[in-house]
Formats: C-alpha cells, sequence, structure tokens
C-alpha cells in the first residue's frame, strides 16, 4: 500500500520548523520533514535504481536505471535527519556532505549530483 502524500503546505512548514528548532525540533516534525523532502526527491527523479535512507524516519527509491526489487539494493545513499534536512534544502552540497563522511554513499549509481536540494530555502 502506497503512503499518502504529504501536501506541499504541511511539507514546507514542517520542513522550515525542523531546520528553526534542528535537533530541539519534535520528532513528529523531523519525521514529516525527512518524509516529505524524501516524497520531491521521488517526485523530481522518477525510479528505482538508487535508495536513499534517512534512518529512522524515511526510504525511497528514486533516479531511473536498472529496477532493485530484492535484496540489498546496489546502490545506497544514507544519512542522519540533520545531514538530509541540510543537503535536500540547499545548506549543504553533494562533496561536502561525502567528503566530511556525513553521506555514506555505495554503488556505482549513488549518487544525488544535480538532483539535490530538492526543496532551496
Amino acid at each position: 500500500m502506497a503512503r499518502a502524500r504529504i501536501d506541499d503546505g504541511a511539507g514546507t512548514v514542517a520542513v522550515r520548523a525542523a531546520l528553526a528548532d534542528g535537533k530541539n525540533a519534535s520528532r513528529d516534525i523531523r519525521a514529516q520533514a525527512v518524509r516529505y523532502t524524501l516524497q520531491l526527491l521521488a517526485e523530481q527523479a522518477e525510479g528505482n535504481t538508487l535508495e536513499v535512507r534517512v534512518p529512522p524516519f524515511g526510504a525511497t527509491q528514486c533516479m531511473a536505471g536498472p529496477r532493485h526489487t530484492r535484496g540489498t539494493p546496489p546502490n545506497v545513499v544514507e544519512t542522519d535527519a540533520d545531514t538530509w534536512l541540510a543537503l535536500a534544502t540547499g545548506a549543504l552540497t553533494w562533496a561536502d556532505g561525502v567528503a566530511t563522511g556525513a553521506i555514506h554513499a555505495s554503488g556505482q549509481r549513488a549518487d544525488l549530483t544535480g538532483l539535490v536540494p530538492v526543496l532551496p530555502l
């Protein structure tokens, strides 16, 4: 069953609140902000080649190319919520996130260059 789409207004409010309050934002706000920005990524880069994980709040598949359906995906990007929100909103570049080790990327197609930010603020 597909998850209900997060409304753009509510999603943007959650992202702004999560960024403003940082680690002091409620778990619900942080979760909605992460899920909303993952939703935007999946909509803007449709496909199933790359899995983007932001534990414990969400994961999505995106990017056109070979489809992944079972087991451990060959192309994975994983990061924490704060790093993901910074990346998704343009406060952090892909190159800087990878260079500092805040973003873990594995696989030949595990690169979000040109796909982020998804919600520049």
